[in-house]
């Protein structure tokens, strides 16, 4: 129960950042030059300046900006993401068609940047001082200091080009028709590069966090009892350490999930991935409100629901949560 009541005020609470975030983006927005109608006539080569009027009566643009921006958080309130006029369809189909391929890429980032950073950090710890701890360190340094698009130009020309291990791009062979199994494991080989090139940066922050915190915690009284106890190394890091050091790792989820989704652009960019991440580009570049506004609200759904988790998971972890509460 307290558990549950714990979510219920993380959600509660959530609810405000996110009207916030939605508004502060729309009357940011409405101040780059040009709108979804401009971005039509462009793509036509031209307009009939009549015909632009009525498009922008058609899609409300003709409103003032407070108008607008009631109207969009009434339809918000009914779920209703609006229609997207670059694209022809409801703003929730085209982000339903691209979000698999970001939650795919962002989980298996996220989890392979969880389990190496934990990994390395721990071995880091162990061997604190030593060329294993400094190895790990310096390698930390140059993933957090490279760019993300330098990693996968760089793997595009090493595995893709040169070697030929890799495809360069896309989600997915193009006409090859797979099923079943078969279509999985294509996709799994596809995005070998981009979830590597978006872990390593990741990684790097988290075996950090990791050897940092697990320096701190081998100092504590409950590990030299355990210790004295008669307990093997290895028994005291996995069943006595580890549990604590790994909070303040848990915590950095939730802080690094919006900064994956704005590295997801970026990656998704350089692959040609058909997520959110590159719709969003699109959007911005053809000035479609309605489909970038879209892409906001989900994408901070997902951050909130990631804290949501993290939330959880950290008052399981620490019990002194729910007791305090």
């Amino acid at each position: 129960m307290r558990i549950l009541a714990l979510a219920l005020r993380r959600l509660a609470a959530s609810l405000p950042t996110l009207l916030i975030i939605l508004a502060g983006l729309f009357l940011l927005l409405q101040l780059a030059p040009g709108d979804t109608v401009d971005a039509l006539a462009a793509q036509m080569g031209g307009g009939d300046p009549a015909m632009m009027a009525r498009l922008r009566e058609f899609y409300g643009l003709d409103l003032s900006v407070p108008a607008q921006l009631a109207r969009y958080m009434g339809r918000l309130v009914r779920l209703d993401l609006g229609f997207s006029a670059i694209y022809g369809k409801p703003v929730a189909a085209v982000i339903l068609e691209r979000l698999p391929v970001t939650l795919l890429l962002m989980g298996s980032s996220l989890s392979l940047a969880f389990a190496g950073g934990m990994a390395l950090g721990v071995l880091a710890a162990r061997r604190v001082n030593r060329w294993p701890d400094t190895l790990i360190s310096t390698l930390g340094l140059v993933f957090y200091a490279t760019p993300s698009f330098w990693f996968g130009l760089m793997g595009i020309v090493l595995f893709a080009v040169n070697l030929g291990w890799l495809p360069a791009g896309g989600f997915e062979e193009v006409g090859a028709g797979h099923t079943g199994l078969r279509r999985a494991v294509d996709i799994a080989w596809h995005l070998v590069l981009p979830t590597v090139t978006l872990t390593l940066i990741f990684l790097a922050i988290y075996l950090r966090i990791m050897r940092a915190s697990m320096l701190e915690v081998m100092t504590q009284d409950f590990v030299r009892t355990a210790r004295a106890k008669g307990l093997g190394e290895t028994a005291v890091v996995v069943r006595h350490a580890l549990r604590n050091a790994l909070l303040p790792m848990v915590t950095l989820i939730g802080l690094q999930a919006g900064t994956m989704l704005g590295g997801s652009v970026v990656v998704e960019s350089v692959f040609a991935l058909p997520g959110l991440g590159r719709l969003a580009y699109e959007s911005v570049v053809q000035r479609d409100l309605n489909t970038l506004l879209g892409i906001v609200f989900v994408s901070a759904l997902l951050v909130i629901l990631v804290n949501f988790v993290v939330d959880l998971i950290y008052a399981r972890l620490d019990p002194r949560i729910l007791a305090g509460r």
